[in-house]
């Protein structure tokens, strides 16, 4: 029996190195496949590649980019998903943006999502903007703008964060509170930027990243979460998207099967360090 299983993986092993790969892949990241039942991360080269790709393993550990995917193959694959609506918020890093479900009630109920999500391989698209996304289980991948949703919000909601108009005092027809909460993410009244406050939240950042042995680089205030910049010990760098209320992670930065939330930023250094 152990040495029919040693044949069947080797097998499985040998049917990997053979095929060629349909798959996303965010900057920094891995790309995952599933060849005969058997699942592998491998780190693709070259390692700048962003997109949707073609890619022939060398391995188990390592694929090789041999082209960008064509429509056709991308529409292909993301037909095979469950589809949701999502708000655009702001990017985080890459082509990778940081997102609200367009209905919470939906995605809750199709997918099990409620709070901000990450949403990778963004082609087109600005703040506020209504897109569909399809779901693997563990991450977002945009599919198209979303023609049904008023086109008028994004442009409504620039001009409202300029004027410092509250998340309660919008006023459009038609939206919904889960645009409100969109909204709410990056919105900043001045008071908010006073110098005391600004010490205050760096002094967090910096004592959480310490204590898990990173560093801290720089931080942008984005309302309710903070965009930090920040590094290993071996000075490798990272842009996280982490919530003000008790330091989650929104969006680390790196492929996590959509457990982010699972961290918080001190914690989170340790799991980048260690995803190998």
């Amino acid at each position: 029996m152990m040495l029919k299983l040693i044949h069947q993986i080797a097998a499985s092993e040998d049917r990997v190195r053979r095929s060629q790969i349909l798959a996303p892949r965010v900057a920094g990241g891995k790309i995952r496949a599933r060849v005969s039942g058997l699942i592998c991360e491998l780190a693709p080269t070259p390692n700048d590649f962003e997109g949707w790709g073609v890619f022939t393993a060398q391995g188990l550990r390592q694929a090789r980019l041999e082209g960008e995917a064509t429509l056709a193959q991308v529409s292909g694959y993301l037909r095979l998903l469950k589809s949701v609506r999502l708000i655009l918020v702001q990017p985080l890093h890459g082509r990778s943006w940081l997102a609200m479900p367009a209905n919470r009630s939906e995605a809750r109920q199709k997918l099990g999502l409620s709070g901000p999500v990450a949403v990778h391989l963004v082609a087109q698209g600005r703040g506020f903007e209504q897109v569909v996304a399809r779901f693997d289980g563990g991450n977002l991948w945009f599919e198209k703008i979303d023609r049904t949703a008023d086109p008028a919000r994004p442009g409504y909601a620039a001009k409202a964060l300029r004027a410092y108009t509250a998340p309660e005092k919008l006023d459009l027809p038609g939206i919904t509170p889960e645009f409100r909460a969109a909204y709410g993410m990056v919105f900043s009244p001045p008071k908010e930027t006073t110098a005391p406050r600004i010490r205050c939240s760096e002094s967090r950042l910096r004592q959480a990243l310490e204590q898990g042995g990173g560093m801290l680089r720089s931080f942008v205030d984005q309302g309710a979460y903070w965009t930090t910049h920040w590094s290993t010990k071996d000075g490798e760098t990272h842009t996280s998207a982490i919530m003000k209320s008790d330091l989650t992670v929104m969006s680390a930065g790196i492929c996590l099967a959509g457990h982010d939330q699972q961290f918080d930023l001190q914690s989170l250094v340790g799991v980048v360090e260690q995803r190998d």
